[in-house]
């Protein structure tokens, strides 16, 4: 199902949160559960990710995660704005220590001038840390080529994140409480 360099980097990921004791938590859009879908290809992925939320919608990205619905009005699902807001989302609802985000336009069609084919955001949540943000142009590959690339970069995002993670970093505080409830109003999605 998934080519050898998908699953090499699955793998290599799986391996380092492992080690870490870290777990992961997903939320995909363009992807579709792609991320989730090759990190679990992998036997024995289950001590290492603790859930994936594909939120294909506005309404499931907003019921979801949490993500405010103004933002998604504002910036437009395909942003950073809403890439950072659904990785915080999705850390806030969920036990995991790192979370990842997508969404883009993977085509054929729903590209614009603005936002065209090949568009993805991608974010990368650590709790108790800062959240980062990638934007990749891959340009109009194809929609099965623009994921594959996608969820790659998913994981060299996690994997970055996974080594700059602290263990002290993994405490379960009312910090997921505190998030949540800025993601909802929007107040923690920005730059």
């Amino acid at each position: 199902m998934f080519d050898e360099t998908v699953l090499l980097a699955a793998r290599r990921l799986l391996e380092l949160c492992r080690a870490q004791g870290l777990h992961i938590v997903t939320a995909e859009s363009c992807t579709g559960g792609l991320v989730a879908g090759a990190l679990t290809e992998i036997a024995g992925s289950s001590d290492v990710v603790e859930r994936g939320f594909v939120t294909y919608s506005n309404e499931a990205k907003i019921e979801m995660l949490g993500v405010a619905a103004d933002l998604i009005s504002y910036h437009g699902a395909v942003s950073e704005e809403v890439a950072r807001a659904m990785a915080e989302g999705a850390l806030a609802h969920s036990r995991a220590e790192l979370a990842v985000a997508i969404t883009g336009v993977a085509g054929p069609g729903g590209g614009s001038a603005e936002k065209p084919v090949g568009l993805v955001h991608l974010a990368c949540a650590a709790r108790g840390g800062a959240t980062r943000h990638e934007l990749r142009k891959f340009g109009d590959l194809g929609r099965s080529e623009i994921r594959r690339k996608s969820v790659l970069v998913a994981f060299a995002m996690l994997e970055n994140a996974a080594a700059l993670t602290s263990p002290g970093s993994r405490e379960r505080s009312d910090l997921a409480a505190g998030r949540a409830s800025r993601v909802r109003d929007g107040s923690n999605c920005g730059g």
